[in-house]
């Protein structure tokens, strides 16, 4: 007999760069782990209504209801129940928070949220609140010399927090090199960056926050070919692929192209529509890619998406 999907309002509430945090009961299911605050929908009521509602239950905290964002929406079978975690986000709540229901309450930076101090379902919630609304991807350079030049260039120009070395034109020693420097110079102005291709590149230049799978890479694996503790993503353009991506164990995605991009010409573009139908059941952060510019990371957001990643948003042209 097939379980009942429980439809769950989930609520990030921010604060000065921390996060509302609740420790479940230990008599309820999944006992004694953290949660963010929030509760079943109830028959009749939106989304927005049931956050507003569930806030004001569980901790007191008033939350204006046009001040919540999507953030993310997770299917999760817990074997004895199958839940949908509509998660929202606020940065408006007023009021001072406390554990009307009993349960302890906390406010915790994000970088102190833990994945096994929650429940399985909300390790994709923990990675969309660590990774940055845009993804910095590196594009044409005028030569191989230039490119940490550009790079420096495009940091300068517009504070990306995580950067894709993508360079398919180096050879391994040329990339590892520029890799190595750019991580060292990324971490002096609080940028991140990651690796793009093979895995095994982690090993030549494990200071790197991870790597970026193209889709003929990731397709090769079974499991998760990199520590938890480095970032994972996999380039997607379908269902199938996103389904493969999410067994690997990916921290996010990205999905297109959404419009036609110079980079891919020829390359059949997918359109905001079917963006948003895949985003709905992935299960991973998503960023939209493809012929995109900063000004559409509304649109991607509104459908769903983590938000937006490209070359253009940043890469200084030639």
């Amino acid at each position: 007999m097939a379980l009942t999907e429980i439809h769950v309002a989930v609520a990030v509430i921010c604060r000065e760069n921390r996060v509302l945090i609740a420790r479940r009961p230990d008599h309820v299911h999944q006992g004694g782990l953290l949660e963010f605050p929030g509760g079943k929908v109830e028959p009749g009521e939106t989304v927005q209504q049931a956050l507003v509602r569930e806030i004001q239950e569980e901790t007191g905290l008033q939350v204006p209801v046009t001040s919540l964002k999507p953030v993310i929406g997770i299917r999760h079978d817990y074997g004895d129940k199958r839940v949908f975690l509509d998660v929202w986000r606020t940065d408006a709540a007023m009021g001072d928070a406390e554990g009307r229901e009993g349960q302890p309450v906390k406010w915790l930076a994000v970088g102190e949220l833990r994945d096994d101090e929650f429940p399985a379902a909300n390790r994709p919630i923990i990675r969309a609140l660590k990774l940055p609304s845009w993804l910095a991807i590196t594009g044409e350079y005028r030569a191989p010399a230039d490119i940490l030049d550009q790079c420096q260039e495009g940091i300068r120009m517009t504070r990306p927090e995580l950067v894709i070395l993508r360079a398919p034109k180096l050879n391994a020693d040329e990339y590892q090199s520029l890799a190595r420097d750019l991580v060292m110079q990324g971490r002096d102005q609080g940028v991140e960056v990651m690796l793009h291709g093979a895995v095994d590149q982690l090993v030549r230049v494990p200071d790197a926050a991870g790597v970026h799978l193209p889709w003929r890479e990731a397709r090769a694996f079974q499991h998760r070919p990199v520590l938890e503790t480095k970032w994972l993503g996999v380039s997607c353009h379908n269902q199938a692929e996103i389904i493969h991506a999410e067994a690997l164990g990916a921290d996010y995605i990205t999905l297109g192209p959404v419009l036609p991009t110079p980079s891919h010409p020829g390359a059949p573009a997918m359109g905001w529509e079917s963006f948003r139908r895949l985003v709905a059941v992935a299960t991973v952060p998503v960023y939209a890619l493809g012929g995109l510019t900063a000004e559409d990371s509304g649109a991607a957001m509104s459908r769903g998406a983590q938000g937006v990643a490209g070359i253009s948003l940043w890469w200084p042209r030639l």
